[in-house]
């Protein structure tokens, strides 16, 4: 199972994204010491990756959260129920991650 949290420099929810990114994939039994991290930086890179903004989690290269949006090199957020936010809920990370191991 490969876990890989993408960011852009100077993200500003880079560090709580490793964060709730290790306590969702703890939480479902996983190692958390199995998260790659990779810091996208041009738009190509975006493009190849099909990065959709910063933060970005994946599972096997397949982005958590899809997206209709452009990959772009920007800042991404996520809905929640207490609106719009730049990480989405560890309840719904951890609801992606279940899916994604399902498929």
């Amino acid at each position: 199972m490969d876990f890989e949290l993408l960011t852009i420099q100077d993200c500003p929810h880079g560090t709580a994204a490793r964060e709730l990114f290790r306590r969702a994939v703890e939480l479902e039994g996983n190692d958390p010491a199995l998260i790659a991290a990779r810091e996208i930086t041009s738009d190509e890179e975006a493009e190849t990756s099909g990065f959709h903004g910063s933060p970005t989690f994946t599972v096997n290269g397949i982005d958590l959260f899809p997206s209709a949006a452009e990959p772009a090199m920007t800042c991404r957020v996520y809905r929640t129920a207490g609106g719009l936010s730049g990480l989405p809920s560890l309840e719904s990370l951890r609801q992606a991650i279940q899916a994604r191991l399902a498929a």
